[in-house]
């Protein structure tokens, strides 16, 4: 899309230009909704929406195999699970664009190397700053996991709340949404499934 910049929006303050179409489109849905995208309180809302949107989705910018790019094999001899508990994230639902807002647990067990363990956070915050379901989310996940490290098995849980379900709708607050996607040993192997499933709280 060929947007132009608005020529008072200057990036003087390190600031994200936020181009006049994007502008234009924040201030119909104000209005859309109700208020007047002309008073006060509103005036720079469609350039604050711009680029918290922009921050949102900035997955879109990376490649979330790139962080699991630096493997380590000196790990001293080590080839049982590592898991990675309860790892906070924020995502955007691709039917409301509402928040959604969970916790993952990642696991996996290495064949021969490993990756640092923020690497494995940094692989969900990447698929996680897109517009996403979490059934998807929880797959890539575990697949990008699987298809760059070459581990004997890759478990991914997610629990989460969505907020299409609990500010619109149904409006049904408290409510949480579980997915997992197993693979490798943890799908085969039903004492690593067990394992895996019990160390993470889901057992």
């Amino acid at each position: 899309m060929n947007c132009s910049i608005d020529p008072d929006d200057d990036d003087v303050s390190g600031k994200l230009p936020v181009p006049v179409e994007v502008q234009d489109a924040i201030r119909t849905l104000i209005a859309w909704a109700g208020d007047d995208p002309t008073r006060e309180g509103l005036l720079d809302t469609p350039k604050r929406v711009g680029r918290a949107w922009k921050e949102y989705c900035q997955g879109y910018l990376e490649d979330p195999a790139s962080h699991l790019a630096r493997q380590f094999e000196e790990v001293g001899g080590y080839n049982e699970l590592v898991l990675l508990k309860d790892i906070p994230f924020q995502s955007h639902c691709e039917h409301h664009m509402a928040p959604i807002t969970g916790k993952a647990c990642i696991a996996y067990m290495p064949r021969d190397k490993v990756v640092g363990i923020s690497k494995l956070a940094r692989v969900l915050h990447a698929y996680a700053r897109r517009l996403q379901i979490q059934e998807r989310l929880t797959a890539e996940v575990a697949q990008c996991i699987w298809d760059n490290l070459n581990p004997h098995g890759v478990a991914v849980v997610i629990e989460a709340q969505h907020g299409c379900m609990t500010g619109r709708g149904v409006r049904t607050p408290g409510v949480g949404m579980i997915t997992s996607r197993l693979l490798g040993c943890f799908l085969d192997d039903h004492r690593s499934r067990e394992e895996v499933l019990g160390l993470m709280g889901y057992g």
